[in-house]
């Protein structure tokens, strides 16, 4: 197993030498930082890149092992949804939470994709009753979501085929026992991609209709809307 040194080394190779964040930091940077050894602030450049411009699967699963390297947990756990997302695609969706009074959760929850609650998606059993879906939840915006707060997430579904009917303006609702404790609204369903390498999608002009689709995630700047900040563990 290479260090995580090697793999942000290898990481920026499969990146376009003008790949450009949405904040504006460049591979350029993310090679000063490398020649500084600035190996946190590069991995941070990388993740940004990555959120706003194609990057393959073999990209977050470098940066992945870099970071746990590098005990930097939640941009490990990042890397790997976003890995997750290239392969089987998202869900996002504005979610809102019932208070307490209202049947609801007590307590907040960390927004990092470690809760996988249970999701009334529309589908039926034989009998009639609400046929449930598990899917993990990222909160962008945000570490962490309290009882009668209201956010944008990403759903990850561990049966993504189920999640095909949705579309945007669908209403779902989010199960930790029942009642519902939350109910989310369709914002955007991005398909699966196998994202060819990314210096050829550059070079097709692909790196605008991809960051439309992408720049939601936690990376930088956008990421600070997911709750992950640059560098941050």
């Amino acid at each position: 197993m290479d260090d995580a040194f090697t793999l942000i080394r290898r990481a920026v190779d499969l990146l376009p030498e003008d790949a450009t964040a949405e904040n504006g930091v460049t591979v350029g940077d993310a090679r000063e930082d490398i020649a500084r050894q600035e190996w946190e602030m590069a991995l941070g450049i990388l993740i940004e890149i990555g959120d706003s411009c194609p990057a393959s699967v073999e990209f977050w699963e470098l940066l992945a092992e870099a970071s746990r390297q590098m005990m930097l947990d939640r941009s490990c756990r990042w890397c790997q949804w976003r890995g997750w997302e290239v392969r089987h695609g998202t869900v996002r969706a504005t979610l809102s939470l019932l208070g307490p009074e209202e049947g609801g959760r007590r307590s907040a929850f960390s927004g990092d994709g470690r809760l996988r609650p249970l999701w009334d998606i529309g589908r039926r059993t034989a009998g009639g009753e609400p046929d449930m879906s598990i899917a993990r939840l990222w909160v962008e915006f945000a570490e962490e979501l309290g009882p009668g707060e209201t956010a944008d997430v990403r759903l990850a579904p561990l049966s993504p085929e189920r999640w095909r009917h949705l579309k945007c303006g669908d209403v779902i609702t989010m199960h930790e026992a029942r009642p519902a404790v939350g109910t989310a609204v369709i914002v955007e369903v991005i398909p699966a991609r196998a994202w060819p390498d990314a210096r050829e999608v550059f070079r097709e002009g692909g790196h605008g209709r991809y960051a439309q689709t992408a720049a939601a995630g936690p990376g930088g700047r956008p990421p600070g809307r997911t709750g992950r900040p640059r560098g941050s563990g």
